[in-house]
């Protein structure tokens, strides 16, 4: 109740138009599908698979920090970042296992993007069994060796050239669009719950707002909200 009335307060702060945006938008949200990058060291392919998830509906992407860290390109990401969770896992020295374990605790299958690994391919990739995070890795190098080991399948796009694979901007463009269409025309419950939609909804609110974190402190003193129950609920999510 109380993040529907926040929500109430903050919608009169925008335009009806960008509301209606934010109504159909978050409709077609799914986390059913998430990404995860590994050690991605070209931000500027990063921050293009932000966009392309954006564009696709997936609401989670995953940023692995190992070796290198991630700065989002704003010339290439145009504003995406603002509308998806990306949830960064950089506090060990080696995150990728740390990156796994969160996701296969919160229902994932873990699936390697990769074309040197003979498993399924794109066309045949089951989305029945479950939730899925896909794993892209370098260009140079792919996915590290400890991820692959840790797989629990294995995902390649059928290709017909001389050049061993596509970037990793392409890549993940080719199997979110092919994947996010199969879903959305299949029987699988993909939309996210009445809470999540809350919860999203008022991020991109407080992000639409200026000065939004004052305005929020002011109004949940003034109706007795506990701020930092809502601040954690966001942050958590």
């Amino acid at each position: 109740m109380e993040l529907k009335k926040i929500i109430n307060y903050f919608s009169a702060f925008v335009t009806e138009q960008r509301i209606a945006q934010f109504t159909k938008v978050i409709e077609n949200r799914t986390r059913y599908i998430t990404v995860a990058l590994e050690d991605i060291y070209q931000p500027h392919n990063a921050s293009a698979v932000l966009r392309t998830a954006d564009c696709f509906g997936v609401q989670d992407v995953h940023v692995i920090e190992n070796k290198n860290s991630y700065d989002i390109n704003p010339d290439v990401a145009l504003g995406s970042y603002k509308w998806i969770n990306l949830i960064r896992h950089n506090e060990l020295e080696n995150n990728t296992l740390a990156a796994i374990k969160y996701l296969k605790t919160n229902g994932y299958r873990i699936v390697a993007t990769t074309p040197h690994t003979n498993d399924v391919n794109l066309e045949n990739f089951d989305l029945t069994k479950g939730k899925t995070a896909l794993f892209f890795g370098t260009e140079l190098l792919g996915l590290s060796k400890l991820m692959l080991d840790n797989a629990d399948e294995f995902l390649k796009i059928p290709m017909y050239g001389f050049t061993e694979s596509f970037n990793i901007s392409v890549s993940a463009s080719i199997i979110l669009h092919h994947l996010s269409g199969k879903l959305r025309a299949s029987n699988i419950n993909w939309q996210l719950t009445n809470h999540e939609k809350e919860i999203i909804f008022l991020k991109w609110l407080l992000t639409s707002v200026k000065r939004s974190d004052i305005v929020l402190k002011e109004y949940c003193k003034s109706n007795n909200i506990d701020i930092e129950k809502i601040k954690n609920l966001i942050v958590e999510f």
